[in-house]
């Protein structure tokens, strides 16, 4: 992949995550949920060491809005890269080869969350063909993993964008 390796994550990749993305409860809960076939968890990497991810959450939506709305969709959560490899097609390439993966799974649409502050990130998501849903906002809860374990849970209104899987990338339906 050009600038980077990505490949789904695997249990003994865990001391390189912790190491170099830090946030260990993190990565220890999706790669639980991975275990159980709840999600997929791929990791960007670059000279053995990683610099990104992305999860693929394949559980039911945890709000009702995208339950109603997009009831067989999977999700795109927690899109990262390191700050000293942003701006270099890191973030594109995890999100290429997420939905790749997925439309091999045979999923029709890939939705994700994107705070309304993030202006940068919605830009990515409308490269990549990214559409806003007509549902309007939706309040959700991010998680935030604290070092000594305790997860904090923070209200955060995020806009619902959407890609239909399998079509060219600026065919939009709604």
């Amino acid at each position: 992949m050009g600038t980077c390796d990505i490949r789904t994550a695997a249990p003994e990749d865990l001391p390189a995550l912790i190491r170099s993305l830090g946030q260990k409860h993190y990565f220890e809960d999706r790669l639980a949920r991975q275990r159980r076939g709840d999600g997929i968890l791929l990791v960007a990497w670059r000279h053995c060491e990683p610099i990104g991810d992305v999860y693929l959450w394949l559980e039911r939506a945890e709000e009702p809005e995208l339950t109603t709305h997009l009831p067989d969709a999977a999700l795109l959560t927690h899109l990262e890269v390191l700050p000293a490899h942003r701006n270099r097609r890191i973030g594109s390439e995890l999100m290429r080869a997420a939905e790749e993966l997925l439309f091999s799974m045979e999923y029709k649409q890939v939705a994700l969350g994107v705070g309304l502050d993030n202006l940068d990130a919605c830009r990515l998501y409308e490269r990549r063909g990214y559409v806003e849903w007509p549902h309007g906002n939706v309040p959700t809860t991010s998680v935030l993993y604290l070092p000594d374990g305790r997860r904090e849970l923070r209200a955060e209104l995020c806009r619902i964008m959407v890609r239909q899987l399998g079509q060219d990338r600026y065919e939009h339906r709604w």
